[in-house]
């Protein structure tokens, strides 16, 4: 069985929903949910926040996180979850924000970190990886980290 289909039964059994924040992925996690028929019934959302004004107008993340923090940080990733889940009615927001190169990287932040949070009703789980290679196989690295992350939690 496929991530997202998994993703989908745990969601589908546990009559729970799921909206999505996106970055550097693009909106490819929605896609690979979509991607299973009936996905309909458990899946609410997907908000492609790609610059920092959208994720502030759309998500509710504060200018001042992003100051602090910037956008690829445990603290937005947070933000950004909750604002998913909340602005869509979701039982839960998972966000994903990160560096998919190949310009944007620091010493601090290089190419390929991705910061995930997951908020179940304001329980939230954080993670965050460094996934090698191009831009687009850090985008389906992630997305696929993202997915598992569901899974895990859900299970």
């Amino acid at each position: 069985m496929r991530p997202e289909e998994r993703v989908g039964e745990l969601l589908r059994s546990k009559r729970l929903t799921l909206s999505l924040a996106e970055s550097c992925t693009g909106g490819l996690v929605a896609s690979l949910i979509t991607d299973v028929p009936g996905s309909s019934g458990y899946f609410l959302a997907s908000l492609v926040t790609y610059d920092n004004g959208s994720k502030e107008k759309l998500l509710g993340v504060l200018s001042s996180t992003l100051l602090d923090h910037g956008a690829v940080s445990e603290a937005t990733a947070r933000e950004m979850a909750a604002g998913a889940r909340l602005a869509t009615g979701a039982d839960i927001g998972l966000s994903i924000t990160g560096i998919a190169g190949p310009g944007g990287a620091t010493a601090s932040k290089p190419v390929g970190l991705v910061h995930f949070a997951l908020d179940a009703s304001g329980e939230v789980t954080v993670d965050r990886a460094v996934f090698p290679g191009d831009r687009a196989a850090v985008k389906q690295a992630a997305a696929e980290h993202a997915l598992e992350m569901l899974i895990r939690r859900l299970s």
